[in-house]
């Protein structure tokens, strides 16, 4: 029997529409540049460049809905990336019951991206 490995648990137990979502994202964010990887760290799926943190995803507590955590998010200036109380880091709230913004989600990760190089 296989063990499921703690990351794999974190997509598999959400409820629908947030676990299709999050597990779009999932497959999406790598697809960016083919240097990102899969990592699970601080207990959260995390999305590193060449070894160095890019962007995680995680539930927000208050609007119940998954989102991009960009690690070095202060440096980006989208107008749909929220700050809240972080001092580095922004997201970008995506709405489960709504067509993923992928058009968006691509653009900032390419800037986010450009900021490694």
């Amino acid at each position: 029997m296989t063990t499921l490995k703690p990351i794999d648990v974190f997509f598999l137990e959400k409820e629908e529409p947030v676990k299709s979502c999050l597990l779009f994202l999932r497959a999406f964010i790598p697809k960016q540049h083919n240097r990102i990887t899969e990592e699970w760290k601080y207990g959260l799926p995390f999305y590193c460049l060449n070894g160095k943190m890019l962007c995680y995803l995680w539930i927000h507590k208050k609007f119940k809905q998954p989102y991009i955590g960009i690690v070095q998010g202060d440096k980006l200036h989208h107008p749909d990336l929220l700050q809240e109380k972080r001092a580095r880091m922004k997201i970008l709230l995506i709405n489960p019951s709504k067509n993923i913004p992928v058009t968006k989600i691509k653009l900032i990760l390419k800037e986010a991206i450009a900021l490694y190089k």
